[in-house]
């Protein structure tokens, strides 16, 4: 995530426009009906704040906290922080839950993919970093492998590349529907 090849104009970190693309996310959802939970993986997983509101937190998370001294140097591991998600979103209430998997790309195994639970509504694959030919192996892979990953057959949801653009506001009020019962207390 530290590699300088992102955004439109290639000129910035992978973390820094994953942090810009979730911001863009933040600023146009009403955050404040959510609880929002933040996994990190690389080679193993680590919830790093399990229900909460706390904004500042989250924004400190994508743009700020150090995540790669939490984890030994070693091959990523997506489906770790699959499992783990999974693992925190299966009490929740059925079809309550926006699954938001933010990644710079690397290879993802062919079997092995965590069962969804009841609990997630819809899924969402954003992928950050240049996925032209002839750059990074990662950066490759990205499209090739987090497109099938998202789609339907293996997570049952979409695949957005957020190295150029942001989440449309088309797709956002698709998946952050505001349950009647809130509207209906507001």
């Amino acid at each position: 995530m530290r590699l300088k090849d992102a955004g439109p104009n290639a000129d910035q970190s992978r973390l820094k426009r994953g942090a810009d693309v979730m911001e863009s996310f933040f600023q146009r959802i009403p955050v404040e009906v959510y609880l929002m939970s933040v996994v990190a993986c690389y080679n193993g997983a680590k919830a790093v704040v399990v229900d909460t509101k706390d904004m500042e937190v989250v924004r400190n998370i994508f743009g700020d906290l150090p995540m790669h001294y939490a984890f030994p140097s070693g091959k990523t591991d997506l489906f770790s922080g699959l499992a783990e998600a999974v693992k925190i979103a299966a009490p929740w209430q059925p079809k309550s839950t926006l699954l938001l998997l933010l990644s710079d790309g690397d290879t993802v195994p062919a079997t092995g993919m965590p069962k969804l639970p009841a609990s997630v509504a819809d899924v969402l694959v954003v992928g950050v970093g240049d996925p032209a030919p002839g750059r990074s192996s990662t950066a490759r892979c990205r499209v090739r492998i987090l497109t099938p990953a998202a789609n339907r057959h293996r997570l049952g949801g979409i695949y957005h590349d957020g190295n150029q653009k942001h989440l449309s506001t088309e797709l956002l009020s698709r998946l952050t529907v505001i349950p009647a019962r809130m509207l209906s207390s507001a």
